[in-house]
């Protein structure tokens, strides 16, 4: 792509903590003057402010509106999928517009989307750390993820579509994501600032007064800073621009994004800490969740066992194509008592 040429680009999670993270870093792109940028979202008011103080292109509506979101895939030579990893309509209507596009022009477009290293997860409930760690290098390791993993139903599609050459599939796969996220659009009241993984152990321990853990916290995971997996949709796009044969995509697209390893403990320990810290707490030590808390504090079971499983990779793609992550566990953990008075103030608590 030359300087001069325009870029139609479709993002779906503008208001969301990755995607707004990553249109911050598309709106900062040296190229940022040539990119037609669109988004879709559900508040009028947020669609202003994208537009008036942005620049960016904001069609009302929601995801499951799959005839807009048809529409503006069919548009777009780029499209970040930085919503839900999980909704398999949404990413069906997205692929079907990029394979109208290419039935038009011949162009094969290309589709970023995002998945999670959720899709690496077993049974563990906290019990034991597993030895097995992914290289998204490693192509066979990856065609060997089971197709009932969550999340792989909708990576089987963008892989399928990729092999079928209507569009160039990446897939960025966060591991935790962490770190309270600071950009302009924060701050324009568009973007969510906050994860989820972390604060929802938060909350629960704000609730019950005392740092919980699944099991025995001895289950690992990988984790990442938000500017950084932010950075890393920046270099798969550059280096897709610059180099495209030379940045592997398809079954050759996976890229991790990962920076450090931690147990489920050490994060339950440091939550505790900080609970100590701001007065809510005594004991700075988690216990162990009942399967009744499970449920009270994450939904249901299930989704409560998440906070237990394993999940280890590298992101040996991602490095070799010249992402440079800067934050590391230690940036994580410090990261935690800030998302603890953060969550206090939005309660009504102090901090």
């Amino acid at each position: 792509m030359s300087s001069e040429q325009r870029t139609s680009i479709f993002l779906t999670g503008a208001t969301g903590y990755i995607g707004g993270s990553v249109l911050a870093r598309l709106l900062n792109h040296p190229r940022a003057s040539t990119f037609d940028i669109y988004a879709l979202l559900r508040s009028p008011e947020k669609a202003g402010i994208l537009k008036s103080k942005f620049g960016v292109t904001a069609v009302i509506g929601t995801h499951e509106e799959l005839d807009k979101v048809h529409d503006l895939a069919e548009k777009a030579q780029i499209i970040f999928n930085c919503a839900d990893a999980d909704n398999e309509e949404m990413i069906k209507a997205i692929l079907n517009g990029m394979k109208k596009r290419h039935n038009k022009t011949g162009e094969v477009p290309v589709l970023i989307h995002t998945s999670g290293t959720g899709v690496l997860t077993d049974n563990a409930r906290g019990e034991y750390a597993r030895e097995t760690v992914y290289s998204d290098l490693n192509v066979e390791q990856i065609k060997s993820i089971p197709a009932t993993a969550i999340h792989r139903n909708v990576d089987l599609r963008v892989i399928d579509a990729d092999n079928n050459h209507f569009a160039r599939c990446y897939i960025v796969i966060p591991s935790t994501i962490y770190g309270i996220a600071t950009h302009a659009l924060v701050e324009a009241g568009v973007s969510n600032p906050h994860s989820d993984q972390i604060p929802a152990l938060i909350k629960a321990a704000l609730a019950r007064k005392r740092a919980g853990v699944v099991g025995q916290g001895k289950a690992l995971w990988r984790d990442v800073h938000i500017d950084d997996i932010a950075e890393l949709y920046m270099i798969v796009f550059d280096s897709y621009t610059e180099k495209p044969d030379k940045t592997g995509h398809g079954w050759e697209g996976f890229y991790f994004g990962e920076n450090g390893e931690h147990s489920w403990y050490q994060i339950s320990k440091a939550i505790g800490e900080a609970l100590v810290e701001l007065g809510i707490a005594k004991d700075a030590e988690p216990t162990t969740f009942t399967i009744e808390e499970l449920v009270q504090y994450f939904g249901d079971e299930a989704k409560g066992w998440y906070s237990g499983t394993n999940s280890r990779c590298r992101s040996d793609r991602g490095r070799s194509i010249g992402w440079k992550p800067k934050y590391t566990t230690e940036d994580m953990l410090k990261s935690i008592k800030p998302e603890v008075e953060a969550l206090m103030k939005q309660q009504g608590g102090k901090a």
